[in-house]
């Protein structure tokens, strides 16, 4: 069990220490972790944490690492991934909040935090795009599609907040279909 508890703690603080940007920058990291390195849970499950966890309110990033903790090695893998998690923000912001503060006119600083931001808009759009190619295997390109495009009106026309628009597919989800047996 032990073994469990440091790969909980490695895997998340990797996510934690390298997530620059906050939660949404963190989430292909964890993706990696979960997913890819220690096969904790597979790709629709990742997308479900993260479609539930975008509903409920607080960091996304301490939301996945719980529920995954959990799941992986009960409260106690809760509390470790929690913990991985939130230690790196902790460190760094005590060991570099005095510099970063001095220097922030620096172009430098400004060039760094510039230059970073395309390397995370990659790594986002990555993970929607294997997002989107197994939605497409999963549920034909057409209904693909058609959700996407949902999606863009829903969340960029009309401005709603994303937990509106997964709480009404959710609910669309299970409501019984023509042909379906009770």
């Amino acid at each position: 069990m032990l073994r469990i508890y440091g790969e909980l703690f490695l895997g998340f603080f990797r996510a934690g220490i390298f997530g620059y940007g906050g939660g949404p920058a963190s989430i292909p990291l964890m993706h990696e972790e979960a997913v890819k390195r220690y096969h904790w849970l597979t790709d629709e499950e990742f997308a479900d944490i993260l479609a539930l966890g975008n509903t409920l309110p607080g960091p996304i990033a301490t939301k996945m690492s719980g529920y995954i903790g959990y799941r992986v090695a009960g409260v106690m893998g809760l509390i470790v991934a929690l913990v991985a998690t939130i230690v790196p923000t902790v460190l760094l912001m005590g060991l570099f909040l005095g510099f970063l503060m001095q220097y922030k006119d620096s172009p430098r600083v400004q060039g760094i935090t510039t230059a970073i931001q395309p390397v995370i808009a990659v790594m986002l759009l990555k993970m929607s795009y294997d997002f989107l190619k197994k939605a497409t295997m999963k549920q034909g390109l057409k209904k693909t599609i058609f959700l996407a495009l949902l999606s863009v009106i829903f969340l960029l026309v009309l401005d709603l907040h994303p937990a509106i628009f997964i709480i009404a597919i959710m609910v669309l989800a299970f409501l019984p279909r023509k042909g379906d047996k009770a």
